[in-house]
């Protein structure tokens, strides 16, 4: 599973780590708003690497946790879902709206193998300083460069250069950012 290649995700092993993630999951979206200390004392138990200043909004789901890093004040609005069979790297200031999904999963295409049960997956990579509108949803295998903005609801299926603003299903370059600024442009996209 770790390196990417055909696995079964009833193996027992893999079956103890998503029960501990699970229970892990559980504590931090249960843990009160009133008591912020032990929120980031479960999601940094729970993530493979936590940044100082950054903040994950409860509901959070994720597979197993461990293999999620997430940069030094980066923010992730609520109702998230990163599922991390492959590693997830999140960069520093990133800015996430609510309902993202960061999904590293594949299955085979062929029926059978799929029958079987197998799974593989592909890592995800987003760059510093990358704005995702709510409802974005990232694709197995893709790297978002940093600066980059993602406009809401849209599906990200092949890598994002840095700079850009990408809108659409899938999503597609619009523009490079810094062109047309300065011409009555607001300070961002209405919907991100």
């Amino acid at each position: 599973m770790l390196a990417g290649e055909l696995y079964l995700a009833d193996d027992p092993e893999i079956a103890a780590d998503a029960l501990r993630s699970a229970l892990l999951n559980e504590r931090f979206n249960a843990t009160s708003a009133g008591a912020p200390e032990a929120r980031r004392a479960a999601l940094a138990e729970l993530l493979g690497e936590l940044g100082e200043g950054a903040e994950i909004r409860p509901p959070l789901r994720v597979d197993y946790g461990h293999q999620i890093t997430v940069g030094p004040r980066t923010f992730v609005n609520f109702g998230a879902v990163f599922l991390d069979v492959a590693r997830i790297t999140i960069g520093a200031d990133v800015q996430m709206g609510p309902n993202v999904q960061l999904l590293t999963p594949t299955h085979p295409i062929d029926p059978e193998p799929r029958r079987a049960k197998w799974e593989a997956a592909q890592p995800i990579t987003i760059g510093d300083n990358v704005w995702l509108g709510g409802g974005v949803i990232v694709c197995p295998g893709v790297s978002i460069g940093e600066n980059t903005v993602v406009g809401a609801g849209a599906v990200v299926t092949k890598d994002l250069p840095a700079n850009v603003v990408a809108v659409g299903n899938p999503a597609r370059v619009i523009r490079k950012i810094g062109e047309g600024e300065g011409e009555g442009e607001e300070t961002g996209p209405a919907t991100p």
